[in-house]
C-alpha cells in the first residue's frame, strides 16, 4: 500500500490547525514545521500525534522544504494551516496514490474572504500542484509565493482544498504587512530597481484586472473590497522597495 505524508508550516495556528488535521486523518504521518508559536499550536499537534520540527522562519520556501525533508512516505500532500480538504478530495487522493497515473496532481483551491467563497476575482478556479511523489517534488527557495517544482507528469484531482484565508480585514492587513515586506526583500535581492511607474500604474491596473476582467464585481461587496485591498498590497510592496533603495 502506498503511504502519504502531510506537511504543514505553522506559527500561532491554534484556531486553524484542528480543522486541517481533522480533514487529513487518513495520512500515515503529519509533519509540522513550527516557527515559534506561543499559543496552543504545538499542544494541538502533539494531541494528533504529528511529527514536530521547529526552525527559525527565513521564508516560506525554505520552511516547506524543511518539512518535506522530514517526510518518509511515498507521497506528499502540502497544505497550509488555514486550509482543509473536502470529502471528495480525500477520496480522490486515496484513489490516486493507490493506482497512480501521474507523478503529481493539481488540486483546485476555493478561498473564503470575509465570509464569502470567492468564485471570481482571479481567485477561482485556482489549480495548484499539492500532491506529489516524495522524490519528484521540491520547493523553490522564494521567501514568499514559493512554488513546487515537479519532475514528472502532472494530473488533476476532483474535490477542493478549502482555504479560509481572511476572516476579517484586520487579519488581512496584518498579513499584508508581513507579505509585502517579504516581497520587497525578495525584489531587492533579485536586483529589481524601483520605478515610479510601479506605484503609478501597477496598483490601478491590478484593480481593473481583478474587479472587471476577472469578474470581481460578481463576488459582491467582498469582491470590491478584495480588489481595492489587493491594489493597496501592490502599492505597499513597491513602496517598501523604494524605501529600501532610498536608504
Amino acid at each position: 500500500m502506498a503511504t502519504i505524508s502531510v506537511i504543514v508550516i505553522t506559527n500561532n495556528e491554534e484556531h486553524n490547525l484542528p480543522r486541517l488535521l481533522a480533514s487529513v486523518k487518513f495520512a500515515d504521518e503529519i509533519i509540522i514545521n513550527d516557527s515559534g508559536s506561543h499559543d496552543r499550536t504545538l499542544e494541538i499537534a502533539r494531541q494528533h500525534n504529528c511529527k514536530i520540527i521547529q526552525s527559525e522562519f527565513v521564508g516560506f520556501g525554505a520552511a516547506k522544504q524543511s518539512a518535506l525533508n522530514q517526510a518518509k512516505s511515498d507521497w506528499v500532500l502540502s497544505l497550509d494551516a488555514d486550509e482543509e480538504i473536502d470529502a471528495t478530495l480525500a477520496d480522490s487522493i486515496k484513489k490516486a496514490i493507490a493506482s497512480p497515473r501521474f507523478d503529481s496532481y493539481e488540486i483546485n483551491r476555493k478561498s473564503q474572504f470575509l465570509g464569502r467563497w470567492m468564485l471570481h476575482s482571479g481567485w477561482y478556479p485556482d489549480y495548484l500542484p499539492r500532491l506529489f511523489r516524495r522524490d519528484r517534488g521540491r520547493f523553490t527557495s522564494d521567501t514568499v509565493h514559493e512554488r513546487i517544482e515537479i519532475n514528472g507528469a502532472l494530473g488533476k484531482l476532483e474535490g477542493h482544498i478549502l482555504h479560509y484565508t481572511d476572516p476579517d480585514i484586520e487579519h488581512y492587513l496584518e498579513k499584508l504587512n508581513r507579505y509585502t515586506t517579504l516581497s520587497a526583500d525578495s525584489l531587492e535581492q533579485q536586483g529589481r530597481q524601483f520605478r515610479t511607474l510601479d506605484v503609478l500604474v501597477k496598483p490601478p491596473a491590478n484593480f481593473v484586472k481583478m474587479y472587471f476582467l476577472k469578474g470581481g464585481f460578481r463576488d459582491g461587496i467582498q469582491g470590491l473590497i478584495l480588489a481595492l485591498l489587493s491594489s493597496f498590497h501592490v502599492l505597499c510592496k513597491y513602496a517598501k522597495l523604494w524605501e529600501r533603495q532610498r536608504r
